[in-house]
């Protein structure tokens, strides 16, 4: 320490600069979390109890097992068990909070190494100096479903004078009172740009998107933090893996194999970097109700496939895909294969290490996180494939005006200032998802499905779209001498919140003969009396003509 006047304990610029460049070129990040606990069944706590409400513990599976629900045809009966139906408790007059005081803490996580926090160390670097940010409370009962819903403030508006029933989760998801307190708070207490400064507001910064890396990595169960690269949503993601790791390794006659159940985002971008490379673009095929063919797909893949680039779930028809099949298909050929999870993230459980794609992609607010951030999930030897996408700050090591270096992943793919508070906003979100059970979820929402689809598909001149062996929230239909658009803004009317059009996917609506289709889709926080309003407003709306 020098010994000019400075007060005692500050670095002098020399330390700071060492330090810096020592901590930098280390590239730590934080130790792992403690995996949350699931929270266990309990009984009915503190939600109003409907007594003709169907007893959902019924549903919760053990860790580890994921359900698998078969498709339901028209006019076929809910294979999950149904009650009757009743009321359920009044709607609150006004959005409801979390009471306060119910916050277990979310600081930073150490691994037990001072050099974990970024630029500092010493006192000033404690946890305790360090504001605990607002977590979700720790004391749900097991689907207790209002209780849940009372996380959620936005679900307490109302829309022309009806309770807002939030059916548009495809699009996107509502977000719990923790995760928009978990905003609030970074903006209020450690808003920062992160990385390469010595002030304590820029190590919270640090810490917080770094200990989002390291919830991301945790969710999907990713080998290391360095394997998650931060983007702003799936589509981003596609696109960097199209330009950077196609614009590579893609040439004259190489194959791209996507199946014909893609979103846009999962098809405009290989379409560009097919012109600029001279690959070609092959399309499995699926079946009227929305099965991919499996044996189909395998026949287009050869000596000359590079790419497989699947959904795991189809927005539009809600067709649950084989990506194990794919990926082991794909590998066997030797081609790298992307995994598209938007619509899988919120309702099926993850695990990219079991699930072997080279790259694996999802947006924050498919899974009640903020907008504007999502994730692309990269092995290693994918990303060593994958040369810089953009240039700029925080992606480099040096620069002079002849050449650059760049920094190893995830940093050499997020140039510039990244989106700090929507992913500390995102971890947060999964964190909330992790304490209501992923597993718990799947298997209500499969209900939920069940349920829903034959009371749907009984209703005349009603036809549903994708009907395939195994869905996962989405439920699209026609009704007859209706236009989607018009089917749509009468459920708006009633407070119901869909969507209508050919929710870019106009592929597979087209090779069902449709460009349009009406298209609610759940979540873990919708009823199955919300379910019964729709049911019978679509009924008022066919008999209407």
């Amino acid at each position: 320490m020098s010994t000019s006047n400075e007060p005692a304990g500050v670095p002098t610029a020399e330390e700071i600069a060492a330090l810096a460049g020592q901590m930098y070129s280390s590239g730590v990040r934080p130790g792992p979390d403690t995996p949350p606990q699931l929270v266990p069944v309990a009984p009915r706590g503190s939600a109003p109890a409907d007594p003709l409400l169907p007893d959902l513990t019924a549903f919760a599976v053990p860790s580890g097992l994921v359900p698998t629900v078969p498709g339901v045809l028209a006019g076929a009966r809910p294979t999950a068990p149904v009650a009757p139906r009743g009321s359920a408790p009044a709607w609150p007059d006004s959005a409801p909070s979390v009471p306060s005081g119910i916050w277990s803490p979310a600081q930073p996580q150490t691994s037990g190494n001072e050099a974990d926090y970024y630029f500092l160390s010493g006192p000033s670097a404690r946890p305790g100096v360090l504001a605990p940010a607002p977590d979700v409370p720790d004391s749900h009962e097991v689907f207790d479903v209002h209780a849940l819903r009372a996380d959620f403030p936005i679900l307490g508006e109302t829309v022309n004078g009806r309770p807002l029933i939030w059916f548009d989760n495809a699009a996107t998801t509502q977000k719990p009172q923790a995760v928009i307190d978990r905003l609030a708070h970074f903006y209020a207490h450690e808003n920062s740009n992160i990385h390469r400064a010595a002030h304590e507001l820029a190590a919270r910064a640090t810490d917080a998107y770094e200990d989002a890396r390291e919830t991301v990595r945790r969710f999907i169960n990713a080998p290391r933090a360095e394997d998650i690269v931060f983007v702003r949503g799936t589509t981003e993601a596609i696109n960097l893996v199209a330009y950077a790791w196609g614009g590579k390794n893609l040439g004259p006659g190489d194959e791209i194999v996507l199946t014909h159940l893609e979103h846009h985002a999962n098809i405009v971008p290989w379409q560009f970097v097919a012109r600029q490379t001279g690959a070609v673009i092959k399309v499995a095929p699926v079946d009227d109700a929305g099965n991919l063919l499996l044996a189909d797909f395998e026949r287009l893949l050869g000596p000359r496939t590079k790419l497989v680039a699947a959904t795991h779930v189809s927005n539009a028809l809600g067709t649950v895909t084989p990506v194990h099949e794919i990926v082991e298909l794909g590998h066997r050929y030797g081609a790298r294969v992307l995994i598209d999870g938007a619509q899988s993230i919120p309702h099926i459980p993850i695990d990219v290490a079991s699930l072997g794609a080279d790259f694996f992609v999802f947006s924050g607010h498919k899974i009640f996180g903020p907008t504007g951030i999502g994730a692309l999930y990269a092995t290693e030897d994918a990303l060593a494939e994958t040369p810089p996408w953009q240039g700029g700050g925080n992606m480099i090591t040096d620069v002079t005006f002849e050449r650059s270096l760049f920094a190893p992943p995830p940093g050499r793919f997020e140039a510039g200032t990244g989106n700090i508070a929507d992913a500390v906003g995102l971890a947060e979100a999964l964190r909330y998802v992790e304490k209501v059970g992923i597993e718990r979820i799947n298997a209500y929402e499969h209900a939920l499905l069940d349920y829903a689809t034959p009371l749907l598909a009984d209703i005349p001149g009603v036809r549903l779209v994708g009907t395939a062996d195994e869905k996962a929230s989405v439920l699209s239909f026609v009704l007859a001498g209706h236009e989607p658009l018009e089917v749509g803004k009468a459920l708006n009317a009633e407070g119901i919140a869909v969507r209508a059009g050919h929710h870019c996917a106009q592929p597979i609506l087209r090779r069902l003969g449709l460009e349009a289709t009406v298209r609610p889709s759940f979540a873990f926080y919708n009823t199955f009396d919300e379910i019964d309003v729709f049911i019978a407003a679509v009924r008022r709306i066919a008999a209407d003509g």
